[in-house]
């Protein structure tokens, strides 16, 4: 069958730590499920570059994967203000460099990030664990653009 030939178009490289963070546990038959709210800031890097900051209020399953839900801003260093929103999968394996992928929508007022406000990125990354503690979290995202289908 034929389809659409989409290309990912390289946007951002994401690196960040969390600042704080707090959880709650909740067990039902069997499975332990839990509900966290982490704040976050860090960096982009790319076609997109500035600084970021962010919250987390993610879900774990109780197959122990993480449903991430990001919502923050990117102050671009050309002083632009663009607004994100990140929703995916935590994977937990494997165990050191734990798999993230994810989607993501991107608003902005500027002009020159407008192109932002009707796209779709999807996003690949992962938890390293930091040896001196704690973890860091890096995400390669990409746009999504349209492609014509075949008849």
């Amino acid at each position: 069958m034929k389809h659409a030939d989409v290309k990912l178009e390289f946007l951002y490289r994401m690196t960040l730590v969390y600042t704080r963070g707090w959880s709650v546990s909740l067990t039902k038959n069997d499975g332990e499920e839990s509900q966290h709210f982490f704040l976050a800031e860090g960096r982009c890097e790319g076609r997109i570059s500035g600084s970021f900051q962010a919250a987390n209020h993610s879900q774990q399953r109780g197959d122990g994967t993480f449903l991430p839900n990001v919502q923050g801003v990117i102050e671009t260093d050309d002083g632009a203000v663009i607004y994100f929103d990140h929703r995916g999968y935590g994977r937990t394996y494997p165990q050191d460099r734990r798999q993230i992928i994810a989607s993501g929508a991107h608003l902005s007022d500027a002009e020159q990030y407008a192109w932002l406000n009707d796209t779709v990125a999807v996003g690949v990354g992962e938890v390293r664990v930091k040896e001196t503690g704690g973890v860091e979290i890096i995400i390669d995202w990409f746009d999504v653009p349209w492609a014509a289908l075949p008849e």
